[in-house]
């Protein structure tokens, strides 16, 4: 609430319209995104991240998307949220479009470590999640997406996006269900999710 963002809205007048957002990233995102991660790492599910960064200090790197005033310079700015820092031992892609698999070797490296199934979480729900969502489904690779790890501009946004992609381009869950699958996976020794 207190980065750059959120201060522009403020101060053009528009908080209204962009308080359920922060609100719901903050009590609700972040702190199930912790739990995922720390579910994740506790039984053996490799952690990744997907970060928007660009290369070059005029942003020309980025998509046309991306690429915006406002965009440009944020390789050093592109930091994680203190709650979900990566561990040494994570891997980081930064990309320079919505979707992390697009521009990017993170496909590659998914297909190196074995990996089948990914687990999607992050913002915006409609924009960066979607994209990341549909490129790895038509890559085939099985995708979830805990709902209550995402957000979106507003929740009916946020609600519409995960109605479009549910079983079409992935399973949508609910964080609880995806550390149950997780935890039941790892019980049996059989891993249902890379």
């Amino acid at each position: 609430k207190d980065g750059y963002d959120a201060l522009q809205c403020k101060e053009a007048g528009e908080w209204d319209e962009w308080e359920w957002f922060y609100d719901h990233v903050e009590k609700v995102v972040i702190p199930n995104n912790k739990r995922l991660l720390d579910c994740c790492r506790k039984n053996g599910v490799e952690v990744t991240y997907g970060r928007i960064a660009s290369l070059k200090k005029d942003g020309s790197d980025r998509s046309r998307v991306q690429s915006t005033v406002g965009w440009n310079d944020i390789y050093d700015s592109a930091k994680m949220v203190d709650e979900l820092t990566p561990l040494e031992d994570e891997i980081v892609v930064n990309k320079t479009t919505d979707s992390v698999s697009l521009g990017t070797n993170y496909t590659q490296i998914l297909h190196n470590m074995g990996i089948d199934t990914v687990i999607v979480t992050g913002v915006v729900t409609d924009q960066c999640v979607a994209s990341t969502i549909r490129v790895l489904a038509d890559q085939g690779f099985r995708v979830i997406c805990p709902e209550d790890s995402c957000a979106a501009a507003t929740q009916e946004l946020h609600e519409a996006e995960l109605r479009i992609m549910n079983v079409i381009y992935c399973t949508v869950l609910s964080t609880d269900e995806t550390i149950q699958l997780i935890e039941e996976a790892a019980a049996q020794g059989t891993p249902a999710i890379d």
